[in-house]
């Protein structure tokens, strides 16, 4: 992430910089943000207190924050806890979302899977036997999305046929029905 620092009635010195920059990319580690993302923070000081802005603009929400205080340091300790917080909120309203508008994603997209099959060269290196659950697809992302697998199968609710759902490397979900 690019961090762009604007001073308003004060000058930005480095290690102010280097303190904002510093906070703010902890942030990543919350959320998928990429090295394209530009973060703009304005730094402007009032006779007697500080206010430091921040926004970041990713492509699944805005994320802003405003905070007005006496020392500048705290006002961006609190800015970053406010993202943090924003950060929260947008991943379950995206999981919330999901699990609504998937289905209807999958019925819209066909699901193509290209594997290359039967060569000789390759080794088996793990055997697993598995009895599909009975659940409808919503359920069937969610618990792969927690057990943080690439795919799952499970026995679908309303054909009662064995399926598989699966992350693409666009970042979408596939569905593979039998």
């Amino acid at each position: 992430m690019k961090v762009q620092i604007y001073g308003k009635n004060i000058t930005v010195t480095p290690a102010i910089a280097e303190k904002i920059e510093e906070k703010l990319n902890l942030l990543e580690k919350y959320f998928i943000i990429d090295e394209t993302v530009v973060a703009n923070v304005v730094v402007r000081v009032y006779p007697t207190k500080q206010k430091i802005e921040v926004t970041i603009p990713t492509k699944y929400a805005v994320l802003r924050a405003e905070v007005t205080h006496d020392d500048l340091y705290a006002a961006i300790d609190l800015a970053v806890d406010k993202l943090e917080d924003q950060i929260r909120r947008q991943k379950t309203r995206l999981n919330r979302k999901h699990k609504e508008k998937l289905a209807m994603a999958f019925l819209d997209q066909e699901s193509e899977l290209n594997e290359d099959l039967g060569d000789e060269d390759d080794e088996l290196v793990r055997t697993k036997t598995i009895t599909p659950t009975e659940m409808d697809l919503d359920e069937a992302i969610m618990r792969m999305e927690m057990l943080n697998h690439s795919f799952f199968i499970y026995r679908d609710l309303e054909t009662r046929e064995i399926a598989v759902v699966y992350k693409r490397h666009d970042g979408g979900y596939g569905l593979i029905e039998t």
